[in-house]
């Protein structure tokens, strides 16, 4: 097995031990955060759009967070990932 593969393969164990661990993490009691009605789509897709700035404010507050928890789930999802690639371009760019 050469240098580069056994390289790759720990880098996937780490990646794999990682995802293992993080199932073990405790999570928040969702009651706090479900006040109020549901996130749509429209709210993800400006979560999607603000989500680098709020990834860099949450690093320094609590109060901020990148992904709302009192969704309706999968529009939601929808809005999020679709006002992310928005912000980024999508894939116009990869198909010049």
């Amino acid at each position: 097995m050469s240098l580069l593969s056994r390289k790759i393969l720990f880098l996937l164990f780490l990646a794999f031990s990682a995802a293992l661990l993080q199932g073990c993490a405790p999570s928040p009691d969702i009651k706090d955060c479900v006040t109020g009605e549901p996130y749509g789509f429209f709210g993800g897709l400006w979560h999607g759009i603000i989500a680098p700035l709020s990834f860099i404010f949450s690093l320094f507050s609590d109060n901020i967070a990148m992904y709302a928890v009192n969704n309706n789930g999968g529009w939601y999802d929808f809005g999020f990932v679709l006002g992310a690639g928005i912000l980024f371009g999508g894939s116009g760019k990869a198909s010049k």
